[in-house]
Protein backbone atom coordinates (compact mmCIF):
# COMPACT_ATOMS: atom_id res chain seq x y z
CA UNK A 1 0.00 0.00 0.00
CA UNK A 2 1.90 3.37 -1.05
CA UNK A 3 2.15 6.06 1.33
CA UNK A 4 -0.12 9.24 1.69
CA UNK A 5 2.06 12.12 0.26
CA UNK A 6 3.48 14.46 2.37
CA UNK A 7 1.55 17.28 3.33
CA UNK A 8 2.84 21.08 3.42
CA UNK A 9 2.56 22.07 7.13
CA UNK A 10 0.59 24.49 7.92
CA UNK A 11 2.67 27.92 8.84
CA UNK A 12 2.06 30.33 11.49
CA UNK A 13 2.45 33.10 9.05
CA UNK A 14 -0.59 31.70 7.03
CA UNK A 15 -2.78 31.94 9.71
CA UNK A 16 -2.29 35.21 10.55
CA UNK A 17 -1.94 36.40 7.10
CA UNK A 18 -5.30 34.57 6.98
CA UNK A 19 -6.72 36.23 10.14
CA UNK A 20 -5.16 39.54 8.95
CA UNK A 21 -7.17 39.58 5.92
CA UNK A 22 -10.32 38.98 7.35
CA UNK A 23 -9.87 41.53 10.00
CA UNK A 24 -9.34 44.23 7.23
CA UNK A 25 -12.79 43.04 5.21
CA UNK A 26 -14.57 43.21 8.51
CA UNK A 27 -13.27 46.98 9.27
CA UNK A 28 -14.15 47.94 5.48
CA UNK A 29 -17.72 46.46 5.77
CA UNK A 30 -18.10 47.82 9.19
CA UNK A 31 -17.07 51.46 8.12
CA UNK A 32 -18.83 51.41 4.64
CA UNK A 33 -22.29 50.59 6.57
CA UNK A 34 -21.74 53.13 9.13
CA UNK A 35 -21.22 56.26 6.20
CA UNK A 36 -24.08 54.55 4.16
CA UNK A 37 -26.38 54.89 7.20
CA UNK A 38 -25.14 57.96 7.85
CA UNK A 39 -26.03 59.17 3.95
CA UNK A 40 -29.16 57.49 3.85
CA UNK A 41 -30.19 59.38 6.91
CA UNK A 42 -29.02 62.59 5.93
CA UNK A 43 -30.44 61.99 2.07
CA UNK A 44 -30.63 64.20 -0.62
CA UNK A 45 -31.33 67.33 0.64
CA UNK A 46 -30.81 69.21 -2.51
CA UNK A 47 -32.56 67.04 -4.73
CA UNK A 48 -29.81 67.99 -7.56
CA UNK A 49 -30.71 71.35 -7.62
CA UNK A 50 -27.61 73.13 -9.86
CA UNK A 51 -28.22 70.09 -12.15
CA UNK A 52 -31.75 71.07 -12.55
CA UNK A 53 -30.73 74.27 -13.48
CA UNK A 54 -28.12 72.79 -15.99
CA UNK A 55 -30.58 71.06 -17.49
CA UNK A 56 -33.60 73.87 -18.28
CA UNK A 57 -30.74 76.13 -19.31
CA UNK A 58 -29.97 73.10 -21.69
CA UNK A 59 -33.46 73.35 -22.71
CA UNK A 60 -34.05 77.22 -22.77
CA UNK A 61 -30.86 77.16 -25.17
CA UNK A 62 -32.13 74.55 -27.30
CA UNK A 63 -35.37 76.63 -27.82
CA UNK A 64 -33.29 79.51 -29.39
CA UNK A 65 -32.96 81.82 -26.35
CA UNK A 66 -29.66 83.21 -25.35
CA UNK A 67 -28.10 81.04 -23.26
CA UNK A 68 -27.18 83.46 -20.19
CA UNK A 69 -30.65 85.01 -20.06
CA UNK A 70 -31.62 82.20 -18.40
CA UNK A 71 -32.50 82.32 -14.74
CA UNK A 72 -34.29 80.50 -11.91
CA UNK A 73 -35.39 82.07 -8.59
CA UNK A 74 -33.79 80.84 -5.48
CA UNK A 75 -35.34 81.46 -1.94
CA UNK A 76 -31.89 82.16 -0.44
CA UNK A 77 -29.87 83.38 -3.18
CA UNK A 78 -32.30 85.79 -5.36
CA UNK A 79 -32.14 84.59 -9.10
CA UNK A 80 -29.46 82.16 -10.07
CA UNK A 81 -28.34 81.36 -13.42
CA UNK A 82 -26.25 79.33 -15.75
CA UNK A 83 -22.37 80.54 -15.12
CA UNK A 84 -20.27 77.72 -16.76
CA UNK A 85 -17.97 79.10 -20.04
CA UNK A 86 -19.89 78.37 -23.46
CA UNK A 87 -17.37 75.01 -23.67
CA UNK A 88 -19.64 73.58 -20.80
CA UNK A 89 -22.34 74.08 -22.43
CA UNK A 90 -21.76 72.50 -25.28
CA UNK A 91 -20.69 69.21 -23.68
CA UNK A 92 -24.10 69.45 -21.71
CA UNK A 93 -26.15 70.02 -24.05
CA UNK A 94 -27.04 66.51 -25.01
CA UNK A 95 -27.86 65.76 -21.44
CA UNK A 96 -30.95 67.94 -22.35
CA UNK A 97 -32.77 65.21 -24.48
CA UNK A 98 -32.39 62.39 -21.68
CA UNK A 99 -35.16 62.45 -18.90
CA UNK A 100 -34.06 63.97 -15.90
CA UNK A 101 -33.81 60.63 -13.85
CA UNK A 102 -31.61 59.44 -15.94
CA UNK A 103 -29.66 62.28 -15.94
CA UNK A 104 -29.47 62.35 -12.20
CA UNK A 105 -28.20 58.75 -12.43
CA UNK A 106 -25.56 59.28 -15.23
CA UNK A 107 -23.92 62.22 -13.20
CA UNK A 108 -24.35 60.55 -9.68
CA UNK A 109 -22.66 57.37 -11.09
CA UNK A 110 -19.81 59.53 -12.63
CA UNK A 111 -19.17 61.12 -9.20
CA UNK A 112 -19.18 57.56 -7.65
CA UNK A 113 -16.60 56.35 -9.50
CA UNK A 114 -14.67 59.27 -9.77
CA UNK A 115 -14.11 59.09 -5.86
CA UNK A 116 -13.34 55.65 -5.90
CA UNK A 117 -11.22 56.05 -8.80
CA UNK A 118 -9.18 59.41 -7.44
CA UNK A 119 -9.22 58.37 -3.48
CA UNK A 120 -7.40 54.89 -5.25
CA UNK A 121 -4.73 57.00 -6.44
CA UNK A 122 -4.17 59.60 -3.74
CA UNK A 123 -3.44 56.62 -1.15
CA UNK A 124 -1.36 54.81 -3.28
CA UNK A 125 1.84 56.41 -2.48
CA UNK A 126 1.40 55.89 1.41
CA UNK A 127 -0.02 52.26 1.35
CA UNK A 128 3.60 51.12 -1.61
CA UNK A 129 6.01 52.95 1.66
CA UNK A 130 3.88 50.45 4.38
CA UNK A 131 3.61 47.22 1.82
CA UNK A 132 -0.25 47.89 2.72
CA UNK A 133 -2.94 46.38 0.08
CA UNK A 134 -4.37 49.28 -1.09
CA UNK A 135 -7.67 48.02 -1.53
CA UNK A 136 -7.67 47.76 2.12
CA UNK A 137 -6.56 51.99 2.33
CA UNK A 138 -9.42 52.86 -0.09
CA UNK A 139 -11.84 50.66 0.79
CA UNK A 140 -11.69 52.53 4.46
CA UNK A 141 -11.25 55.48 2.81
CA UNK A 142 -13.86 56.42 -0.37
CA UNK A 143 -16.60 55.62 1.93
CA UNK A 144 -15.10 58.02 5.07
CA UNK A 145 -14.83 60.24 1.81
CA UNK A 146 -18.37 59.78 0.63
CA UNK A 147 -19.29 61.03 4.42
CA UNK A 148 -17.83 64.77 4.40
CA UNK A 149 -20.01 67.35 3.25
CA UNK A 150 -17.66 68.50 -0.04
CA UNK A 151 -19.13 65.11 -1.37
CA UNK A 152 -22.59 65.09 0.16
CA UNK A 153 -22.93 68.09 -1.55
CA UNK A 154 -21.71 67.68 -5.07
CA UNK A 155 -23.91 64.95 -4.81
CA UNK A 156 -26.72 65.92 -3.80
CA UNK A 157 -26.40 69.08 -6.24
CA UNK A 158 -25.48 67.22 -9.14
CA UNK A 159 -22.14 69.24 -9.58
CA UNK A 160 -19.38 68.24 -11.90
CA UNK A 161 -16.58 68.83 -9.60
CA UNK A 162 -14.99 65.19 -9.35
CA UNK A 163 -15.26 64.97 -13.24
CA UNK A 164 -12.78 67.92 -13.34
CA UNK A 165 -10.69 66.10 -10.44
CA UNK A 166 -10.22 63.45 -12.07
CA UNK A 167 -8.50 65.44 -14.79
CA UNK A 168 -6.64 67.53 -13.22
CA UNK A 169 -5.35 64.43 -10.54
CA UNK A 170 -4.76 62.88 -13.55
CA UNK A 171 -2.59 65.18 -15.37
CA UNK A 172 -0.62 66.23 -12.09
CA UNK A 173 -0.28 62.50 -10.40
CA UNK A 174 0.77 60.65 -13.59
CA UNK A 175 1.16 62.76 -16.66
CA UNK A 176 3.52 65.36 -15.32
CA UNK A 177 5.53 63.12 -13.36
CA UNK A 178 6.16 60.81 -16.24
CA UNK A 179 7.04 63.81 -18.45
CA UNK A 180 4.01 62.32 -20.64
CA UNK A 181 3.51 64.61 -24.29
CA UNK A 182 -0.27 64.62 -22.68
CA UNK A 183 1.03 66.12 -20.10
CA UNK A 184 -0.93 69.26 -19.36
CA UNK A 185 -4.20 68.31 -21.34
CA UNK A 186 -5.61 67.26 -18.63
CA UNK A 187 -5.43 70.55 -16.36
CA UNK A 188 -6.02 72.56 -19.40
CA UNK A 189 -9.43 70.97 -20.24
CA UNK A 190 -10.15 71.79 -16.85
CA UNK A 191 -9.57 75.32 -16.99
CA UNK A 192 -11.91 75.29 -19.84
CA UNK A 193 -14.83 73.75 -18.16
CA UNK A 194 -14.38 75.60 -15.15
CA UNK A 195 -12.36 78.30 -14.29
CA UNK A 196 -10.86 77.37 -10.79
CA UNK A 197 -9.24 74.72 -12.12
CA UNK A 198 -6.56 77.41 -13.72
CA UNK A 199 -4.46 77.68 -10.66
CA UNK A 200 -2.77 74.30 -11.72
CA UNK A 201 -1.46 76.31 -14.79
CA UNK A 202 -0.03 78.77 -12.32
CA UNK A 203 1.22 75.76 -10.00
CA UNK A 204 2.76 74.04 -13.46
CA UNK A 205 4.81 77.35 -13.52
CA UNK A 206 6.14 78.24 -10.48
CA UNK A 207 7.27 74.48 -10.43
CA UNK A 208 8.69 74.93 -13.75
CA UNK A 209 6.85 72.30 -15.77
CA UNK A 210 6.80 74.79 -18.32
CA UNK A 211 5.87 72.76 -21.29
CA UNK A 212 3.18 71.04 -19.24
CA UNK A 213 2.07 74.70 -18.30
CA UNK A 214 2.10 75.84 -22.56
CA UNK A 215 0.06 72.75 -23.40
CA UNK A 216 -2.42 73.40 -20.46
CA UNK A 217 -2.76 76.79 -21.63
CA UNK A 218 -2.98 76.05 -25.57
CA UNK A 219 -5.56 73.16 -24.47
CA UNK A 220 -7.59 75.60 -22.38
CA UNK A 221 -7.29 77.99 -25.34
CA UNK A 222 -8.33 75.83 -28.36
CA UNK A 223 -11.24 74.59 -25.68
CA UNK A 224 -12.33 78.00 -25.40
CA UNK A 225 -12.03 79.26 -29.41
CA UNK A 226 -13.62 75.49 -30.92
CA UNK A 227 -16.66 77.04 -28.66
CA UNK A 228 -16.43 80.09 -29.52
CA UNK A 229 -16.23 79.13 -32.95
CA UNK A 230 -19.78 76.81 -32.45
CA UNK A 231 -21.53 79.72 -30.22
CA UNK A 232 -19.96 83.44 -31.38
CA UNK A 233 -22.68 85.06 -29.44
CA UNK A 234 -22.97 83.65 -26.30
CA UNK A 235 -18.91 83.05 -25.96
CA UNK A 236 -18.61 86.87 -26.69
CA UNK A 237 -20.88 87.75 -23.62
CA UNK A 238 -19.78 85.49 -21.41
CA UNK A 239 -15.91 86.48 -21.75
CA UNK A 240 -16.70 90.24 -21.87
CA UNK A 241 -19.64 90.43 -19.17
CA UNK A 242 -20.73 87.38 -17.54
CA UNK A 243 -17.93 86.31 -16.22
CA UNK A 244 -17.34 89.17 -14.25
CA UNK A 245 -20.67 89.08 -12.55
CA UNK A 246 -19.89 87.52 -9.53
CA UNK A 247 -23.77 88.10 -8.28
CA UNK A 248 -25.05 85.89 -10.82
CA UNK A 249 -23.76 82.95 -8.73
CA UNK A 250 -24.95 84.23 -4.91
CA UNK A 251 -24.71 86.38 -2.59
CA UNK A 252 -20.96 86.60 -1.64
CA UNK A 253 -21.91 86.56 2.37
CA UNK A 254 -23.63 83.36 1.67
CA UNK A 255 -22.24 80.72 4.30
CA UNK A 256 -21.54 78.22 1.86
CA UNK A 257 -18.98 80.71 0.30
CA UNK A 258 -15.72 79.44 1.84
CA UNK A 259 -13.46 81.78 0.15
CA UNK A 260 -11.24 84.93 1.30
CA UNK A 261 -13.84 87.20 0.06
CA UNK A 262 -16.72 84.64 1.68
CA UNK A 263 -15.46 85.38 5.11
CA UNK A 264 -14.63 89.12 4.56
CA UNK A 265 -18.33 89.91 3.05
CA UNK A 266 -19.73 88.30 6.08
CA UNK A 267 -18.04 90.75 8.35
CA UNK A 268 -19.76 93.90 6.46
CA UNK A 269 -22.71 91.95 5.00
CA UNK A 270 -25.11 93.35 3.82
CA UNK A 271 -22.84 95.99 2.84
CA UNK A 272 -19.55 95.03 0.47
CA UNK A 273 -16.28 93.86 1.41
CA UNK A 274 -13.34 96.01 1.01
CA UNK A 275 -11.92 94.64 -2.09
CA UNK A 276 -8.29 96.24 -1.58
CA UNK A 277 -8.24 94.28 1.63
CA UNK A 278 -9.31 91.27 -0.36
CA UNK A 279 -6.79 91.63 -2.89
CA UNK A 280 -3.98 92.48 -0.12
CA UNK A 281 -4.93 88.77 1.13
CA UNK A 282 -5.31 86.93 -2.46
CA UNK A 283 -1.67 88.49 -2.99
CA UNK A 284 -0.33 86.98 0.27
CA UNK A 285 -2.05 83.82 0.71
CA UNK A 286 -1.22 83.25 -3.89
CA UNK A 287 2.53 83.92 -3.14
CA UNK A 288 2.97 82.29 0.13
CA UNK A 289 0.78 78.73 -0.70
CA UNK A 290 2.67 78.19 -4.03
CA UNK A 291 5.84 79.12 -2.52
CA UNK A 292 5.28 76.39 -0.59
CA UNK A 293 3.57 74.13 -3.20
CA UNK A 294 6.87 74.74 -5.10
CA UNK A 295 9.09 73.57 -2.16
CA UNK A 296 6.92 70.64 -1.68
CA UNK A 297 7.52 69.54 -5.24
CA UNK A 298 10.99 69.79 -5.34
CA UNK A 299 12.21 68.83 -2.03
CA UNK A 300 8.63 65.48 -2.12
CA UNK A 301 8.92 62.10 -3.17
CA UNK A 302 5.55 62.56 -4.18
CA UNK A 303 3.32 64.98 -5.87
CA UNK A 304 0.49 65.07 -3.58
CA UNK A 305 1.47 67.84 -1.01
CA UNK A 306 2.13 70.09 -3.70
CA UNK A 307 -0.99 69.80 -5.79
CA UNK A 308 -2.80 69.77 -2.66
CA UNK A 309 -1.64 73.06 -1.38
CA UNK A 310 -2.01 74.39 -4.60
CA UNK A 311 -6.02 73.80 -4.84
CA UNK A 312 -5.99 75.17 -1.32
CA UNK A 313 -4.95 78.21 -3.19
CA UNK A 314 -7.17 78.09 -5.55
CA UNK A 315 -9.88 77.88 -3.35
CA UNK A 316 -8.83 80.37 -1.06
CA UNK A 317 -8.30 83.01 -3.30
CA UNK A 318 -11.55 82.25 -5.57
CA UNK A 319 -14.40 84.79 -5.24
CA UNK A 320 -16.76 82.11 -4.71
CA UNK A 321 -15.62 78.91 -3.39
CA UNK A 322 -18.66 76.53 -2.49
CA UNK A 323 -18.16 73.81 -0.03
CA UNK A 324 -18.62 71.09 -2.25
CA UNK A 325 -15.56 73.03 -4.80
CA UNK A 326 -13.32 71.72 -1.15
CA UNK A 327 -12.28 68.52 -2.76
CA UNK A 328 -8.60 69.33 -1.74
CA UNK A 329 -9.67 68.90 2.16
CA UNK A 330 -9.22 64.66 0.89
CA UNK A 331 -5.79 64.88 -0.44
CA UNK A 332 -4.53 67.12 2.61
CA UNK A 333 -6.22 64.48 5.00
CA UNK A 334 -4.54 61.45 3.42
CA UNK A 335 -1.12 63.80 3.66
CA UNK A 336 -1.08 64.24 7.61
CA UNK A 337 -2.43 60.52 7.81
CA UNK A 338 0.89 59.54 6.49
CA UNK A 339 2.89 61.65 8.04
CA UNK A 340 1.26 60.06 11.26
CA UNK A 341 1.72 56.42 10.52
CA UNK A 342 5.32 55.15 10.75
CA UNK A 343 6.96 53.59 7.97
CA UNK A 344 8.78 49.70 8.47
CA UNK A 345 12.61 49.99 7.90
CA UNK A 346 13.08 54.07 8.88
CA UNK A 347 12.07 55.49 5.28
CA UNK A 348 11.14 58.42 7.20
CA UNK A 349 10.88 57.00 10.67
CA UNK A 350 9.52 54.10 12.46
CA UNK A 351 7.35 56.03 15.36
CA UNK A 352 3.83 57.38 15.41
CA UNK A 353 3.42 61.15 14.80
CA UNK A 354 -0.18 61.44 16.34
CA UNK A 355 -0.07 65.31 16.30
CA UNK A 356 -0.79 64.51 12.66
CA UNK A 357 -3.50 61.85 13.23
CA UNK A 358 -5.29 64.37 15.54
CA UNK A 359 -4.73 67.09 12.66
CA UNK A 360 -6.49 64.55 10.28
CA UNK A 361 -8.76 63.76 12.56
CA UNK A 362 -10.13 67.41 13.36
CA UNK A 363 -10.31 67.79 9.79
CA UNK A 364 -12.40 64.77 9.49
CA UNK A 365 -15.15 65.35 11.90
CA UNK A 366 -14.99 69.52 10.63
CA UNK A 367 -15.68 68.06 6.85
CA UNK A 368 -18.57 65.95 8.32
CA UNK A 369 -20.00 68.57 10.24
CA UNK A 370 -19.67 71.14 7.24
CA UNK A 371 -20.72 74.73 7.29
CA UNK A 372 -24.44 74.57 5.24
CA UNK A 373 -25.48 70.91 6.82
CA UNK A 374 -26.34 71.75 9.85
CA UNK A 375 -26.93 75.16 10.27
CA UNK A 376 -27.08 76.80 13.49
CA UNK A 377 -27.77 80.17 12.10
CA UNK A 378 -29.76 81.82 9.57
CA UNK A 379 -29.03 82.51 6.10
CA UNK A 380 -29.73 86.67 6.51
CA UNK A 381 -27.36 89.03 4.73
CA UNK A 382 -26.71 89.87 8.32
CA UNK A 383 -22.58 90.53 10.01
CA UNK A 384 -21.14 87.73 12.22
CA UNK A 385 -22.15 87.90 15.55
CA UNK A 386 -19.89 86.08 17.55
CA UNK A 387 -16.86 84.62 17.55
CA UNK A 388 -18.42 81.42 17.49
CA UNK A 389 -20.35 81.98 14.61
CA UNK A 390 -16.88 83.64 12.60
CA UNK A 391 -15.90 79.98 13.38
CA UNK A 392 -18.38 77.65 12.40
CA UNK A 393 -19.49 79.95 9.53
CA UNK A 394 -15.56 80.15 8.30
CA UNK A 395 -14.77 76.36 9.24
CA UNK A 396 -13.14 75.87 6.12
CA UNK A 397 -11.75 79.00 4.85
CA UNK A 398 -9.56 79.01 8.77
CA UNK A 399 -8.71 74.86 7.71
CA UNK A 400 -7.33 75.55 4.90
CA UNK A 401 -5.45 78.49 5.84
CA UNK A 402 -3.86 76.51 8.40
CA UNK A 403 -3.36 73.94 6.15
CA UNK A 404 -1.68 75.69 3.74
CA UNK A 405 0.60 76.90 6.59
CA UNK A 406 1.08 73.51 8.42
CA UNK A 407 0.98 70.07 5.68
CA UNK A 408 3.88 68.00 5.95
CA UNK A 409 6.39 67.43 3.14
CA UNK A 410 7.26 64.60 2.89
CA UNK A 411 11.17 64.54 1.52
CA UNK A 412 13.93 62.90 -0.35
CA UNK A 413 14.53 59.62 2.05
CA UNK A 414 11.27 59.62 4.07
CA UNK A 415 11.75 62.10 6.14
CA UNK A 416 8.94 64.93 6.99
CA UNK A 417 9.64 68.45 6.99
CA UNK A 418 7.97 71.76 6.60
Amino acid sequence: MAAAPPTAPIRVDDTAGGGRTVRRIAAVAAVTAAVAAFLAWYGNRHDFFDLRIYMSAMRWWNEGNPLYDYRQPDPVQGELYFTYPPFTALLLRPFAALPLGATFAVFSILTLVAVAVTTWWLVGPATDRRDLPRWFAAGLAVPLVLAIEPSRETLAFGQINMLLIVLILADLLFAVPRNSRWAGVGVGLATALKLFPGIFIVFLLVTRRWRAALVASVTAAVATLLSAAVTPGDSWRFWTHELWATDRVGRLDYTANQSLLGMLSRFTAPEAANRVLWIVLVLAVTGFGLWRAARAVSAGVDPIAGLTLAGLVGALISPITWSHHLFWLVPAMIVLVDAALPVPGGGGGTRWRPGYLVAAGGVFAASVYGVVSFPLWNNDPVPTGSVGEFLLRNLFVLISLLLLAGLPVRRHGGALGW
